[in-house]
């Protein structure tokens, strides 16, 4: 996909981007950014490059937080999986054992 200028509004402020990401894309991702300025900046405080520097920090925050539960999700997925499988290989030892010691079946 080309770049184009998208025009976003972001804490009241029109700013023009040129991206190759989707307008809905970029519309959506500067709501995001909008949304946390409002949970930062005092209502009626003019946007500064401090407040979208705090804002930087808190997506960075949550992107770590993020990371930290899927390494935590994907670490306990494992654990799960491992024991899975030791349990069906003992499953299947202990089958082979008590097909190796059965009669032979009668014709």
């Amino acid at each position: 996909m080309a770049a184009r200028p998208v025009e976003l509004q972001v804490a009241g402020q029109k700013v023009r981007v040129v991206s190759s990401a989707s307008p809905e894309e970029l519309e959506r991702l500067a709501t995001l950014v909008d949304d946390k300025l409002v949970g930062i900046l005092p209502p009626g405080r003019p946007l500064t490059p401090q407040s979208m520097l705090l804002v930087a920090l808190s997506l960075a925050h949550d992107i770590e937080e993020e990371r930290r539960r899927v390494s935590l999700i994907r670490d306990q997925s494992r654990a799960a999986i491992s024991s899975l499988l030791s349990d069906v290989s003992s499953t299947l030892a202990l089958a082979e054992e008590t097909l190796a010691d059965a009669p032979p079946a009668a014709e």
